[in-house]
């Protein structure tokens, strides 16, 4: 049967492979084994995900770690090729956007191997982020696109790429959303880190926000954090507000000074599971993830995303999220409509129906037949 190498990475890899595992599974005309490329790697953030949903233990380990973004690039690249190499793949499947996604597309398609990238066309337009790099070079040489809302399947199409490849499925990341949201209602709770907090802050009607940011253009910058941290000091005195704080983020907070205020809970990261039970209830999530945008939409939760752009607008247009920018008093003000009841109700896109990593394996099968 053809063997297909899935890549994962990152965090947010992991979520987005998990129903294409299921799925390959289910449909088994296929082979696969997961390359785990070690681009993230603590209990927290890698291990705890696999078992959380459910994913086989990679058959590759690669441990290429952190460094600059070329020397995590150059590391997973040099080890990627000798895999290939040895046991050539008759596809490489890369997801999303990160520094495994450009590296292993590169690798692959020098040897002359089939790439197919899921969660593709997705455009923010902003060359500052390494994401966007990330996306248009793995777009520029990968086979088969497989995309999650209309302007990713315009994008494509503007630079080029023939509407036989381009292939509209919904969202893997979607799927596993609800899929976990579902396999939560049969799960005990009360040993999750954040389920106190929740539990106090649910009761007789009380309400709570939860805040996740990350980005280098919203925490490298003292006089940026400033400015939003301003503004969830604000909310948090309508409004208490959960932090899981990125590594990075606590140590910019700490650097700058940055007081949030008692009405704000720092927390550290969350596994996906603790997280996903902690934000699906919330009042309102305030962000800069591209992956919260969409699974808020998903499950009709009030998303205000602190950025000037976004590569998701289906999630603007249609869904729950808003786009505030960076400005304190429209971040406060968007969440003060929530808090009111005047906030978007939005609705999921088209396709966004938990079925997507069913219709990508459908193709995959079909080209790879």
């Amino acid at each position: 049967m053809p063997l297909i190498y899935l890549v994962a990475g990152a965090r947010p890899n992991f979520m987005k492979i998990a129903p294409i595992v299921r799925a390959l599974q289910a449909h088994g005309g296929l082979t696969f084994k997961i390359i785990h490329t070690g681009q993230h790697y603590d209990r927290e953030m890698n291990d705890v995900f696999f078992e959380e949903l459910g994913i086989p233990e990679p058959d590759v380990f690669m441990a290429a770690g952190g460094g600059s973004h070329s020397q995590q690039t150059a590391r997973i690249m040099i080890a990627f090729e000798e895999l290939c190499q040895d046991q050539k793949p008759d596809a490489v499947l890369v997801v999303g956007d990160v520094n495994s996604t450009l590296a292993c597309s590169i690798v692959a398609k020098k040897l002359n191997i089939p790439v197919a990238h899921v969660e593709a066309g997705l455009r923010s337009g902003d060359m500052s982020m390494p994401e966007e790099i990330n996306r248009l070079v793995t777009d520029s040489i990968s086979d088969w696109f497989f995309v999650t809302e209309p302007s990713a399947v315009a994008h494509l199409q503007r630079e080029g790429k023939a509407d036989s490849a381009i292939h509209y499925v919904g969202h893997v990341m979607v799927d596993n959303a609800l899929f976990q949201a579902e396999k939560l209602t049969r799960t005990d709770t009360s040993g999750f880190e954040t389920s106190a907090f929740k539990a106090a802050n649910t009761a007789n009607g009380a309400r709570y926000g939860v805040i996740t940011l990350h980005r280098p253009s919203n925490v490298d910058s003292g006089e940026m954090m400033a400015r939003i941290g301003g503004a969830l000091k604000d909310i948090a005195a309508d409004l208490p507000l959960i932090f899981p704080v990125h590594p990075r983020t606590r140590g910019n907070l700490e650097k700058f000074g940055i007081d949030l205020g008692p009405n704000v809970t720092l927390v550290g990261p969350q596994a996906y599971m603790a997280f996903l039970n902690l934000w699906k209830d919330a009042a309102m999530v305030l962000t800069d993830s591209g992956g919260l945008q969409e699974e808020t939409t998903a499950l009709g939760v009030p998303c205000i995303t602190i950025r000037e752009n976004t590569e998701r607008p289906v999630t603007v247009e249609e869904g729950t999220n808003v786009l505030a920018g960076t400005d304190p008093a429209r971040i406060v003000a968007e969440a003060h409509k929530v808090l009111r009841g005047e906030g978007k109700l939005g609705r999921r896109p088209h396709l966004w129906d938990g079925m997507a990593a069913e219709r990508i394996v459908a193709v995959l099968a079909r080209e790879l037949s």
